[in-house]
């Protein structure tokens, strides 16, 4: 059977972004390169975790690296990324098989669906 998909391929960068803390990652290098401090400080998490999941981002080859100084700068891999028109933040990774949009409406999820809601939102919601 033929695979347009390339299913392996695409279920590494599924897998990749399939963490939440690895898409508050995404998020943050959506304006562009930082360090492994500045995202934990943006993040307010431990550096090991943040340095953690850009070791698995950057295995998936969805972030590239580049040394200024002393400090390694992570910046989302260009092949990936696609800007908004007017130049804005980063608000698509495009994988080929699939696409994740960053941009979310208030109130609303991308895509225009309603936000989802947890099994305990729902219950007290009846």
């Amino acid at each position: 059977m033929r695979d347009p998909l390339k299913s392996d391929i695409c279920a590494v960068y599924l897998r990749a972004v399939a963490e939440p803390d690895r898409l508050r990652i995404i998020q943050c290098l959506r304006s562009g390169p930082k360090s492994v401090g500045e995202i934990a400080e943006l993040l307010e998490t431990a550096f090991a975790n943040v340095s953690h999941h850009l070791k698995f981002l950057r295995s998936a080859r969805l972030v590239t690296t580049a040394k200024r100084g002393r400090h390694v700068m992570y910046s989302l891999a260009a092949e990936f990324a696609r800007p908004q028109a007017g130049g804005g933040l980063l608000d698509v990774l495009d994988f080929g098989c699939c696409r994740i949009e960053l941009t979310q409406k208030q109130g609303k999820a991308a895509g225009g669906a309603k936000p989802a809601t947890t099994p305990r939102q729902r219950s007290n919601e009846r």
